[in-house]
C-alpha cells in the first residue's frame, strides 16, 4: 500500500485529506498523465469513463475529478450512478483510455473514494500507483481543463445487454429471486437485469437517499434479506455492496453463501463442465480452511493471494485459470470480466445451481466452515508488523497450539485504521483465546514504540 492507495483505490472520509478539491484535482490530472505514459496507444480514444454510487458527496467529487482529468487533455463521460464493473467494462467496450469510479463500496455513506482502471478494465498495478503518488507530491498546480466533459447515462445499457447475454435466460425465466441493492450503484442496474431475464423479483434497498448507501443492508448486513427469501419463498436471494462488485447469497432455507461458498461451488461445476482452466481456482489468504480443503479434496488446486481482488485478478491473468475471490463476495469469472462482479456473480452462481437441478441449500451443506473468528482493533498508526520485535515469532508459536489445524492471519486494513486479525480452528474455545492472545501481542508490542 501507499501513502494514499489502499487496497482499492484512495478511501477516506469525504471532505477529509485526501478527499478534498485540491487533492482530489490533481489525483485526475496527475493519474492521466500516468496512464496516457502507461498505454501509449495511438488506437485508444482519449476519453475516461466515470461513474458513481449513491453517496451525497459523490457529485462534488465529480466536479473536482473531472477537472483534473481534462486538465490533462482528456475528455470526461459520465454515465451517473452505476456499479463499478460497468465502468471495468465500458472502457474495454468503448476503446477509451481508463475509467474512474466515485465509490467507497461497502464503507458507510460519509466515506468516499477514488479508484481507476486501465484501458483493458484491470485495476491499476502498483508501480503505476505509486508513481501517481510521487508525481502528486511535487505538482504546485493543476493547469487549466482542456477535454470535455459529457453525460451519458445510456451506456449503462449496453453493460445490462452484457450481463443478460452471458446466461440462458430461458433457464432463468420465472425463478423466484430477492435482491437486496445496498441502496447503492446497483439499485436500476440488477433489477433491470433480473427482470429483462424474465425472473420473479423482489427488491429491497434500492431507494438511495444520499446517505443510507450501507446503512444495514448489502453484502455486508445480509440478514433481513436471508428473511426475506424465506419469508418470499424465494429460489435464492443475493445482497450486493455500495458499488455492486460483490455479493452474497441465500439459499432457499435463510442460510448464508459468501464468496467461498460461491467460488467453490462454482469451481466445482466448472470443472465437471470441463470449463475449470489446470483445476485450479485462485482464493485470498482470508479464506476458509474448510473451503480450501474441501476444494483440494475434490481435484481443486488453490492459489492463495493477499487481500484484494486485484491481486486475485493478477493471479487469475499469471496462471491463465478461469474463477477467483474473496471471502467478502468479491468474485471474478474470467471468462466474463477481469474485476470483481457482483450481479454478473450472482448470475453465473444461480445459473450453475439451477442446472444442477438441486436447491441452493445442496450448495451450502457441501463443506464443514472451520471455526473461524475476525477481530478489526482500531489503531491510530500502523507500524509494519515485520518491525515489531518478536511479534512474529510469538504468534507463530500460537498457532503452533493449534496443532496443525488451524491457522492466524494478521494484516493491516488497507481502507481503514483497523488491524485485522483472523484464527480458525477446528475447536471453538481454542480460536477464542488465540485471537485474544494476538491482540495481546500486537497492543504490548506497539506500546513501546
Amino acid at each position: 500500500m501507499g501513502k494514499y492507495f489502499g487496497t482499492d483505490g484512495v478511501r477516506a472520509v469525504a471532505g477529509q485529506f485526501p478527499l478534498v478539491d485540491d487533492f482530489i484535482e490533481k489525483l485526475g490530472y496527475v493519474a492521466l498523465r500516468q496512464l496516457q505514459a502507461f498505454c501509449p496507444n495511438s488506437q485508444l480514444k482519449p476519453q475516461v469513463i466515470i461513474a458513481q454510487d449513491s453517496r451525497a458527496s459523490g457529485p462534488a467529487i465529480l466536479e473536482s475529478l473531472q477537472k483534473g482529468i481534462r486538465a490533462s487533455g482528456a475528455n470526461v463521460i459520465s454515465v451517473g450512478i452505476a456499479p463499478t464493473p460497468c465502468v471495468a467494462y465500458l472502457v474495454k467496450k468503448t476503446g477509451s483510455l481508463c475509467g474512474v469510479v466515485i465509490s467507497a463500496s461497502h464503507n458507510p455513506a460519509e466515506f468516499n473514494g477514488i479508484k481507476f482502471f486501465t484501458n483493458s478494465g484491470t485495476k491499476l498495478p502498483e508501480e503505476l500507483e505509486n508513481a501517481i503518488e510521487q508525481e502528486i507530491e511535487t505538482l504546485s498546480s493543476v493547469p487549466l481543463p482542456k477535454g470535455t466533459f459529457t453525460q451519458d447515462e445510456t451506456l449503462v445499457k449496453l453493460y445490462e445487454q452484457f450481463l443478460m447475454s452471458t446466461v440462458d435466460a430461458g433457464l432463468l425465466k420465472g425463478t423466484k429471486i430477492v435482491l437486496d441493492c445496498a441502496n447503492g450503484a446497483s439499485y436500476k442496474v440488477a433489477v433491470n437485469v433480473f427482470t429483462g431475464l424474465g425472473m420473479n423479483v423482489t427488491v429491497t434497498a434500492a431507494k438511495p437517499d444520499g446517505t443510507n448507501i450501507n446503512k444495514n443492508v448489502g453484502a455486508l448486513h445480509t440478514q433481513f434479506m436471508q428473511e426475506l427469501t424465506v419469508k418470499e419463498h424465494a429460489f435464492m436471494g443475493f445482497s450486493f455492496d455500495g458499488d455492486a462488485d460483490r455479493v452474497i447469497a441465500s439459499d432457499e432455507k435463510g442460510r448464508q453463501l459468501d464468496g467461498d461458498n460461491i467460488i467453490a461451488s462454482s469451481a466445482l461445476c466448472m470443472k465437471e463442465q470441463g470449463l475449470l482452466n489446470a483445476n485450479k481456482a485462485v482464493l485470498t489468504i482470508m479464506a476458509n480452511l474448510g473451503c480450501i480443503n474441501y476444494l483440494k479434496e475434490n481435484g481443486v488446486d488453490v492459489t492463495l493471494t493477499t487481500v484484494g481482488d486485484k491481486y486475485v485478478s493478477e493471479a487469475l491473468e499469471k496462471e491463465n485459470l478461469s474463477i477467483g475471490g474473496e471471502t467478502s463476495g468479491h468474485i471474478i469469472f474470467r471468462q466474463f470480466a477481469n474485476t470483481g462482479d457482483g450481479i454478473l456473480s450472482a448470475l453465473q452462481f444461480l445459473q450453475f445451481v439451477k442446472r444442477s437441478g438441486k436447491p441452493a441449500s445442496f450448495f451450502t451443506d457441501q463443506w464443514k466452515r472451520y471455526p473461524s473468528k475476525l477481530r478489526a482493533v482500531v489503531v491510530s498508526q500502523k507500524p509494519p508488523l515485520d518491525s515489531l520485535p518478536g511479534f512474529w515469532p510469538a504468534v507463530k508459536e500460537l498457532e503452533n497450539t493449534m496443532n496443525g489445524k488451524g491457522r492466524i492471519v494478521v494484516r493491516y486494513s488497507g481502507t481503514e485504521p483497523k488491524l485485522r486479525i483472523l484464527v480458525e480452528g477446528e475447536q471453538e474455545n481454542l480460536v477464542n483465546h488465540v485471537i485474544d492472545e494476538v491482540e495481546k501481542i500486537y497492543k504490548a508490542k506497539t506500546e513501546v514504540l
